[in-house]
C-alpha cells in the first residue's frame, strides 16, 4: 500500500494514526518495548513509593487537563 502523506487531510491522518494505533494496540506483545522503557517504569514507581508521586484517576485527569487547554 503506498500512500501519498503530503495529500491526506489532517482528518484522513488522525483517522489512519488512530487505526494504526489500534490495531498495534491489539498485537502489542509483539511490539518490543525499549529497555529504556523498564527503566523509567522503575523509577517512577519509585518516586510512588517513597511519597514523591502519586496516582490520579484517568478520567479526574481528563477533566483537569481540560479545564487547563486553551
Amino acid at each position: 500500500m503506498s500512500l501519498i502523506i503530503e495529500q491526506m487531510s489532517i482528518e484522513d491522518k488522525l483517522r489512519a494514526m488512530e487505526e494504526l494505533w489500534d490495531d498495534l494496540c491489539k498485537r502489542a506483545d509483539y511490539v518490543p518495548s525499549p529497555a529504556w522503557h523498564y527503566d523509567l517504569l522503575q523509577a517512577r514507581e519509585q518516586t510512588v513509593t517513597v511519597g514523591e508521586a502519586s496516582f490520579e484517576d484517568w478520567d479526574v485527569a481528563k477533566i483537569r487537563i481540560r479545564e487547563y487547554a486553551p
